[in-house]
């Protein structure tokens, strides 16, 4: 018999009005600060999971990420770093985020993370896994291809151009500039990459798929399909707020 796993549900009432609540307000606060144009936003799947994978070069970019849609709730996985915070991991979290550890391979965030993408919400990650600097995207952790792969859905790369002159590494305040965001096509999930291991007779696909192994060599292909797709949305992103 399969192991039991509680059906994921998406946000209440409740949640999506707090949500939308807090949204409103961080996401009317940064336009004031950082005007600036989304585009392609013709480009989010309207149903479904998926994974935003933005380009991550300022404490400000979750903020440029939030204004990408209204209509849904964005899961955001935030360093737990954040927490220490009381104030500002209840902003966070009331926004849709939840905490990771950094410090090595977190079990519990990839199971809370596939839940999120089971329970048929976007979720965003930062690929790169830190800010850094400069107009190359950087190699990017494994956990996106990863959980791209294993729950068999497609990523969004999100390019933002200007936050890292509105607030570069070592800033404690940001400055206010114009900040473009550009949302890319979804890089799909290609055939083949998950090999399932055989179902039980009460099996369910959620649980085939937790089952499922996804091999180094497909994370690292997605992975770099990942990294090319951010790449380019990041070098409009950028072009677009240069003088």
């Amino acid at each position: 018999m399969s192991e039991a796993h509680p059906a994921p549900t998406g946000p209440s009432f409740g949640e999506m009005f707090i949500y939308r609540f807090c949204r409103a307000i961080a996401v009317g606060a940064s336009r004031l600060y950082f005007p600036g144009t989304v585009r392609g936003r013709e480009n989010l799947p309207r149903t479904g999971a998926y994974i935003v994978a933005p380009v991550h070069r300022s404490y400000v970019d979750w903020l440029l990420v939030a204004r990408i849609t209204s209509r849904r709730r964005l899961r955001f996985i935030v360093k737990e770093e954040v927490w220490k915070s009381k104030l500002f991991g209840g902003i966070i979290e009331a926004c849709g985020g939840f905490p990771v550890n950094r410090s090595g391979a977190d079990r519990e965030a990839l199971q809370r993370c596939q839940a999120v993408l089971e329970g048929g919400e976007p979720l965003v990650m930062f690929p790169e896994g830190t800010r850094r600097a400069g107009r190359e995207v950087q190699e990017l952790k494994d956990g996106v291809g990863y959980l791209s792969l294993r729950a068999q859905v497609p990523v969004v790369p999100i390019g933002i151009g200007g936050a890292e002159r509105a607030m570069p590494r070592g800033s404690k305040f940001p400055r206010p500039r114009r900040i473009n965001v550009i949302i890319g096509p979804p890089v799909p999930v290609p055939r083949g990459e998950l090999e399932t291991l055989p179902a039980a007779e009460d099996d369910d696909p959620a649980a085939a798929r937790r089952r499922g192994r996804v091999g180094r060599a497909a994370v690292s292909e997605q992975s770099s399909r990942i990294r090319a797709a951010i790449q380019q949305v990041f070098d409009v992103a950028e072009a677009s707020v240069r003088p």
